[in-house]
């Protein structure tokens, strides 16, 4: 009698255990290994992506304000770390971000006939941008007087021309995108971001980046984003 009661109240226990794996009480060990497979809790969209890319682009131009009000200030201007963010523009913004938008978004608004006053404004803007980097580059080697004129107006120029450009794509451009791809053509969209970031990288682009802007923040010593609030009485 003793051991029916034993072999049932197992029974019990096996079959409480397997009805609560249906109905996802073992969700969290599930979890625990879809993680430790590397399996990612929610896939970054195509428009996220780009936003998130704009972030970085909009911290060198914070870099490149700084560089302007040190020559303002007629302070020494290391050309290495001028070289360096615009190296990160080249490399990231113009050689990846850039190109993406121009081979997989603008030729799909320019097909559905939508915002074709905006794109040729964005592709034009992406080539001035290009010229004004190879610019920055350039001047960044050299000492003269002239030529330091040169370079802050350069960098002015490029920021000048990329914050409302970004601002416009964010606000206007990636939510438009929604409107004019179907719901699976904008997943797939997103998983090409991925793959070609890591064909491009090897890696996650957009950490790796991030963190060579955080790096040339330190050296500069404006990373520290306390030191950006004002004193309001």
């Amino acid at each position: 009698m003793q051991n029916d009661t034993e072999s049932n109240r197992r029974g019990f226990l096996v079959r409480t255990a397997q009805f609560s794996g249906t109905l996802g009480f073992g969700a969290p060990l599930a979890f625990a290994e879809d993680k430790k497979k590397g399996h990612k809790e929610e896939d970054v969209g195509p428009t996220e992506d780009l936003m998130r890319e704009h972030g970085v682009l909009n911290r060198v131009l914070l870099v490149y304000d700084h560089f302007i009000q040190q020559l303002d200030a007629k302070q020494d201007v290391k050309p290495e770390f001028v070289t360096s963010a615009a190296s990160i523009i080249r490399s990231f913004v113009e050689d990846y971000h850039e190109k993406q938008e121009e081979q997989f978004l603008f030729p799909r608004f320019e097909k559905a006939g939508v915002l074709t006053d905006l794109v040729p404004v964005l592709k034009a803007q992406h080539e001035a941008g290009r010229k004004l980097t190879a610019q920055i580059i350039s001047l960044a080697k050299s000492a003269s007087k002239d030529d330091r004129v040169r370079l802050k107006d350069q960098l002015g120029q490029f920021v000048r021309m990329y914050r409302p450009h970004e601002a416009r794509e964010d606000t206007v451009l990636f939510p438009e995108l929604r409107k004019i791809v179907s719901k699976h053509e904008f997943d797939a969209l997103g998983e090409q971001f991925e793959n070609n970031e890591h064909k491009q990288f090897g890696a996650d682009g957009f950490e790796m980046y991030r963190d060579k802007v955080a790096a040339l923040e330190k050296q500069l010593g404006i990373y520290d984003l306390s030191q950006f609030t004002p004193h309001v009485s």
